[in-house]
């Protein structure tokens, strides 16, 4: 049975900014909020004096498990070893809400259909047993025709996913010259450099294929009220041509016109994390932090570093002067919405009992000292809290 929690002393994050109060949660919700709340007999109480108490980070776009499954090419784990330290990593970051971008490609290796079909079935399995809330960003590679019936299936999932459009094979294509790229690929595929391009050309062969199957999958996603993502809009026409098809979010958009004209059509803008604490782009595209203060970014993810949230947001705070109210709901209630969600991502009562104690000490690296997810102490930092 799960106990009623006491969080008390810290200062908590409300639409108006931090304010001290004390926080109830009782069956995985929060149950109340106010000054002076006094512990119940058998309630656990975190000592949470000197702490922000936060809601707790919901991650719509992730990935950094495979380097679990796979840290170094054809070097693979047991999906189950992988999946519970990408738990404990995403605890420990405070992560409370991760959506893993499970790619399901026309390549072989890590990001098969096989390899994809097999986490999806590690995850479901070991549900009961992990820390925090993992779901899925079904990550359809759009020249991966065979895979269509498979995403089909999966957008009907009871724990319901995101479903993102993802083109990398056009430019892969047209980058299949460069020895080192594709080498890089045929690594990650399992296969060697030649062999790796002859794939590439036979699903090119295919290219008209490729409009019919998204309009499908489109209407298969609107038909299972499945959130939709665009994965790296070139252009306001190509963010143009997936909102006629119900997809509501632009994420990693390449360049400001496309950002800004997502945001003019009220839609959530996603830009990576790492964008944030690296100072820039990796590939040159829109500088995050740049995007959030001209209000062009609504939402932060961890894309291949799962640390990258909770540092991004308080790079933010310190280096450009946003309020925290103002930048936290990147990595909290915006995200949630984004993704469907509303019973999470802010600290009311009814919301879903996920919260983040942290502390910051105006170094530029915050810690987390506690996290706690559907109302269970996920990690604890710090145990004088207790």
């Amino acid at each position: 049975m799960l106990k009623p929690m006491l969080i008390a002393g810290g200062e908590v994050l409300g639409p108006d900014g931090l304010a001290q109060v004390d926080l109830r949660l009782e069956d995985g919700r929060i149950a109340a909020l106010s000054d002076g709340l006094r512990a119940q007999p058998g309630e656990t109480v975190l000592d949470a004096r000197g702490l922000l108490v936060l809601p707790g980070i919901v991650d719509i776009h992730g990935d950094a498990f495979e380097r679990q499954i796979m840290p170094r090419p054809k070097v693979h784990f047991p999906l189950d070893v992988a999946l519970a330290e990408t738990d404990r990593q995403l605890a420990v970051n405070g992560i409370t809400t991760a959506f893993h971008g499970i790619t399901l490609s026309w390549e072989p290796g890590l990001r098969s259909l096989e390899n994809s079909a097999a986490v999806v079935r590690a995850l479901d399995d070991l549900r009961d047993e992990l820390s925090v809330e993992h779901r899925l960003h079904i990550r359809w590679e759009t020249f991966a025709l065979d895979a269509e019936a498979q995403a089909g299936e999966w957008l009907a999932l009871p724990v319901a996913p995101l479903f993102a459009f993802n083109d990398h094979t056009t430019a892969s294509f047209h980058k299949r010259t460069d020895v080192v790229k594709v080498r890089s690929w045929a690594e990650r595929a399992g296969v060697d450099e030649t062999e790796y391009r002859a794939m590439l050309d036979q699903v090119w062969a295919r290219r008209d294929e490729v409009e019919p199957a998204i309009e499908r999958l489109a209407a298969r996603a609107r038909e299972c009220g499945v959130a939709m993502l665009s994965h790296d809009d070139t252009g306001p026409q190509m963010r143009a041509r997936f909102r006629a098809l119900g997809c509501g979010v632009a994420e990693f958009p390449l360049t400001w016109e496309t950002a800004e004209a997502a945001r003019a059509a009220g839609e959530h803008v996603v830009f990576g994390a790492p964008n944030v604490v690296r100072g820039g782009s990796h590939i040159g595209a829109v500088n995050a932090a740049d995007a959030v203060e001209r209000g062009v970014c609504t939402v932060l993810a961890s894309d291949y570093y799962y640390p990258a949230p909770l540092v991004a947001v308080f790079r933010l705070v310190g280096e450009r002067g946003l309020p925290l109210a103002q930048v936290w709901p990147l990595i909290s209630g915006n995200a949630a919405r984004a993704a469907g969600l509303a019973d999470r991502g802010a600290l009311t009562e009814g919301q879903r009992a996920d919260v983040v104690l942290v502390r910051a000490n105006g170094d530029g690296r915050p810690r987390v000292a506690a996290t706690v997810a559907n109302g269970r102490i996920a990690h604890l930092g710090e145990p004088g809290l207790l």
